[in-house]
């Protein structure tokens, strides 16, 4: 028979037990509610927040000593060898701006009278100088209607038996949309509001009707259509350049396009972004496509291209492995991760937030140096070759210290939390993270083809869905055209217009070619639109 105390002992060491693994239960719910509150905490934020990922970081070290601080969440950080001296800012002075000089000036003079012109001593006032200030004045615009007259000729003598012809006229106008009222400024108008303002269409119709002018909504998009259709010889053109940059930043977004065959209207379709910088310039394709699977069209863009490829995270891009293309990540989704885990604690209990918002805001400030040492080389003008030096020599060190940051950690965060989450994305994408600093044409991230894609997607709140897979690829062809057109230099209705009065006029692949952004003939266009290049 057991002792007493024998038992006793036993139930002490079950009493034990017990506690043990309620406290392990209780840890565990414990790290389970913060990552609720947190992902509760982030959709919030993502619905009524402004849009913004600037968060206020602890940085003891200040900004004097950027590149060897001493983080302040744990205290086994080794500090970078090596300082970076930070030149100094100069404040821009304040003011206005001013007005453009290619815009019309109309001067008024406001003088004194004559009688005040003379001295009280008798003498002539003198013209010393003078005060100008200038007013922004802004007309409405104007229509007009342009009428075409083709006088008839007739011979009264023979009624044409001679000639043959009873009647003769000269040959309609050529339009680039036959039989309709549309003139290329009308229709470089529509596109440029719908296109780079965000405007819809049956917004248009409705300043139109203000200003006592009735087109529908149906017949814009019909001419929208069919405008975008006569642009595709363009964006074949453009295509061809494509390959020929040493770097394409690609991206894709959701459209919704109703009427697809065998699709119901609430499925997703996608718009893809391809941007490039060939000679002479950079060029900026949108594709509409029925879905997100990027196989079909990653290789039907990219097959034979031996540049590099900048992107996001998206697992459709994996392919890329298959073409043989260098293949770089993007920073800026890293970096978002962690801040949104900063967000998403600043207002959870305090004990979660220094077990977790912490850690992110230390990794979110890590990435941030990489940003500032961008900007160091591009303030010192670096390119080629002296920049992939600057980079092995001052962000090579802070990468190889951030990725053993990261691995020391990862083991014990929650793989399933919003950090844990930001530090598995990064670690995954690392290989391709790190592509840019041998590369002096990549840069940190991917942000030229989100800011490409942004006038999309700003539309898209607008307009909402695309009326037909048709009207989906001649908006793709529109919104290449605007934004490459951006990119350049050019202002798009100009652009547009010089465009639209040519284009029916070309016929062979290398007049269309003449009509792209990169290769239109610049003298020609500032001939017939003064000051049309920004």
């Amino acid at each position: 028979m057991p002792s007493d105390l024998a038992i006793l002992r036993e139930e002490i060491s079950d009493l034990k037990s017990t506690l043990q693994e309620k406290t392990i239960t209780i840890e565990s719910q414990e790290i389970e509610i913060e990552r609720l509150e947190t992902e509760l905490r982030l959709l919030r934020l993502k619905l009524f927040a402004p849009k913004s990922e600037k968060i206020a970081l602890d940085d003891p070290e200040g900004q004097s000593r950027l590149f060897n601080e001493a983080e302040a969440a744990s205290g086994e950080e080794e500090e970078p060898s090596g300082e970076i001296e930070v030149a100094s800012h100069q404040r821009k002075k304040g003011g206005r701006r001013p007005l453009p000089e290619k815009l019309l000036r109309i001067e008024q003079v406001h003088d004194i009278p004559e009688e005040q012109k003379v001295c009280a001593c008798g003498c002539q006032l003198t013209r010393i100088g003078q005060e100008v200030t200038e007013e922004l004045d802004i007309i409405p615009r104007q229509a007009r209607v342009i009428r075409h007259i083709r006088p008839k000729y007739a011979c009264k003598h023979c009624e044409g038996i001679e000639s043959g012809k009873a009647v003769q006229i000269a040959p309609p106008p050529v339009q680039l949309l036959p039989k309709t009222i549309a003139t290329p400024g009308l229709l470089a108008s529509v596109v440029v509001e719908k296109f780079a303002d965000g405007l819809p269409l049956y917004r248009q119709a409705a300043r139109f009707a203000r200003e006592g002018i009735e087109i529908s909504r149906a017949t814009l998009s019909n001419w929208v259509v069919k405008v975008g259709t006569r642009c595709f010889p363009l964006i074949d053109a453009l295509k061809e350049n494509l390959q020929a940059s040493l770097l394409i930043n690609a991206d894709e977004t959701p459209v919704q396009v109703l009427g697809e065959p065998g699709r119901a209207n609430t499925t997703k379709s996608y718009m893809w972004l391809f941007r490039g910088m060939p000679p002479p310039g950079p060029v900026v394709i949108f594709d509409y496509r029925t879905t997100r699977s990027a196989e079909e069209i990653l290789k039907e863009y990219l097959t034979g291209y031996t540049g590099c490829v900048q992107t996001d995270g998206y697992i459709g891009y994996e392919v890329l492995s298959e073409l043989s293309v260098k293949h770089a990540g993007c920073w800026a989704h890293a970096r978002r991760k962690f801040v949104e885990v900063v967000q998403a604690a600043e207002k959870v209990a305090r004990k979660a937030k220094e077990r977790r918002g912490g850690n992110a805001g230390v990794a979110a400030l890590k990435i941030r140096r990489l940003y500032e040492l961008e900007q160091m080389a591009k303030d010192r003008q670096l390119t080629g070759a002296d920049l992939v030096n600057f980079r092995r020599e001052h962000a090579q060190p802070l990468l190889k210290e951030f990725k053993g940051w990261l691995e020391a950690r990862i083991g014990s965060t929650p793989p399933k939390g919003l950090l844990g989450t930001a530090m598995n994305y990064t670690l995954k994408q690392w290989k391709r993270l790190v592509v840019y600093v041998d590369d002096p044409n990549v840069g940190l991230d991917n942000n030229p083809a989100e800011n490409a894609i942004r006038p999309f997607a700003v539309g898209r709140k607008n307009w909402l869905f695309a009326g037909s897979p048709a009207g989906a690829r001649a908006s793709a062809a529109l919104y290449s055209l605007v934004e490459t057109a951006k990119a350049n230099g050019l202002e798009p209705y100009r652009y547009l217009r010089f465009v639209f009065e040519r284009l029916p006029y070309a016929a062979t692949p290398e007049d269309y070619r003449k009509l792209t952004p990169l290769y239109l003939d610049r003298d020609e266009f500032e001939a017939e639109n003064p000051g049309g290049v920004i």
